[in-house]
């Protein structure tokens, strides 16, 4: 299972700051948290680290020890 930690209006749309979930792949975890209606309208506009690297490749693997942070555009100048 992959920690995922949210940011900002993510941590707001998933109701906690950090969850396990199951998931091999970076779609996987897309796929599942999309699921959620309210993550669902804030996740096309997140950027995605793992394990502290910026991914936009769906592909990406992810395992057990695995870390994705969701992060919402900030605003602010």
């Amino acid at each position: 299972m992959a920690t995922v930690r949210y940011f900002a209006a993510a941590r707001a749309a998933a109701g906690v700051p950090t969850e396990e979930i199951p998931a091999a792949s970076l779609k996987e975890l897309m796929d599942v948290l999309a699921q959620r209606r309210a993550l669902a309208r804030v996740l096309p506009a997140c950027s995605y680290l793992v394990d502290g690297l910026v991914s936009r490749e769906p592909t990406t693997p992810l395992t057990a020890a695995s870390t994705v942070d969701v992060l919402p555009p900030f605003a602010g100048g």
